[in-house]
């Protein structure tokens, strides 16, 4: 697939079947994601935070809050779930839904953008989120894949996020898929008593 070269907003402005046919890999959306380790068919949807159905945004959101809730409680952010929930119905953001059936809830989601940061056209990724039984068996990586290829079809210059220093398991695995720190990541601040103090935070990149 070539790149499309939409500026961001006209290709947030696309319906979900121009969005899909123009900006996502053909050949992953939609097909089923075999688990090597068990014989357990995932479907792969895409959808807006707009068609998103109540039912589906309180899955994805209750999915959030249990696998991340933690790590923001423990940040100088804090767990602020109003706040979660308002952020993950902002108009441009799209869902990559992981559902065992069509017709099932999810359990697991992607939700990303194609935004500018710091005066670059990028895909960011917001959330990834996997419930445990599906973990270890490709699933990340294929929704990876799939972001990426949106913001590389779309002509972004490089993919990004954001991961908790704390979180090791988040930061090897997007280490494995050739993510570094940003070179706008907060730099760690040296206090007038001399202490280094860091961010709690990276953001990481990967160039398109």
């Amino acid at each position: 697939m070539s790149r499309t070269l939409l500026p961001v907003e006209s290709a947030n402005a696309l319906e979900l079947p121009n969005y899909t046919s123009r900006l996502l890999p053909s050949v992953l959306l939609g097909l089923t994601h075999k688990s090597p380790s068990r014989s357990t068919l995932h479907h792969i949807t895409l959808s807006s935070s707009a068609s998103l159905f109540p039912s589906d945004l309180d899955a994805c959101f209750q999915l959030l809050a249990l696998t991340s809730s933690a790590d923001y409680t423990s940040s100088r952010e804090g767990w602020h779930p109003t706040r979660k929930l308002k952020e993950m119905k902002l108009p441009d953001l799209r869902y990559l839904l992981v559902r065992s059936s069509a017709e099932s809830t999810p359990e697991g989601f992607a939700s990303f953008m194609l935004t500018y940061e710091d005066g670059r056209e990028v895909v960011y990724l917001y959330e990834l989120h996997l419930g445990e039984k599906l973990r270890g068996d490709g699933l990340g990586t294929r929704l990876m894949q799939l972001v990426e290829g949106a913001g590389r079809n779309a002509g972004m210059e490089k993919a990004m996020l954001t991961v908790y220093r704390a979180n090791e398991g988040a930061r090897k695995f997007y280490g494995k898929l050739g993510y570094t720190v940003d070179e706008f990541s907060p730099e760690p601040k040296r206090l007038r008593s001399g202490v280094v103090k860091e961010c709690d935070y990276e953001i990481l990149s990967k160039v398109l």
